[in-house]
């Protein structure tokens, strides 16, 4: 596959392990995340990225990138897939990832196959993405309880619905744009 894989972590460590996994399951290039603007430019070369987030100790330390990514104007980063890696996720980094737009939480260790199966799932079928004023990321309703205070959850008010096609050839291409209203 020629998708980049931007790796968000230290140089050391679970950053460098993550970064020689994501070579193993055929990623090209492989690179550290350093500023948006760097992965933006990497959109000329390689028209689909994947943001790979190593395991940290407060999984929110990774809210104002994921922001950046969610809320970019360049949809090809916006709609770029999120993944984060963790020892033993707990309910709640699970629950804080999902509401930072993030496309799936893998738990580690993971098996290179399993691995590159979870990615396949990313590329070459319909995703959908709701945008609220307050949440922008992949449909998760269902995936953890209704929390019917959180208004990212489907408390009523207008949103959008975006239907996204990822490959790798042409990156990111949206197949509907809708926009809603939940009574």
């Amino acid at each position: 596959m020629k998708i980049a894989a931007i790796v968000v972590g230290a140089s050391t460590g679970t950053g460098a392990a993550l970064r020689t996994l994501a070579h193993n399951v055929g990623f090209d290039p492989v690179l550290r995340y350093e500023t948006l603007a760097r992965a933006e430019a990497q959109l000329s070369e390689t028209p689909l990225l994947f943001f790979l987030c190593a395991g940290v100790d407060d999984v929110r330390t990774l809210k104002p990138m994921a922001e950046a990514i969610r809320f970019s104007p360049a949809r090809k980063l916006r709609f770029s897939p999120m993944i984060y890696f963790a020892h033993n996720p707990s309910h709640d980094t699970i629950k804080t990832c999902i509401n930072m737009g993030f496309d799936d939480v893998i738990a580690l260790p993971f098996a290179g196959e399993r691995l590159e199966a979870r990615i396949n799932r990313q590329i070459g079928s319909p995703q959908i993405y709701y945008e609220t004023s307050t949440y922008f990321g992949p449909d998760r309703r269902g995936r953890i309880e209704h929390d019917h205070g959180d208004p990212r959850r489907g408390s009523g008010g207008q949103f959008r619905r975006i239907e996204i096609l990822r490959t790798a050839e042409t990156g990111i291409d949206v197949l509907k744009d809708d926009m809603q209203v939940e009574l």
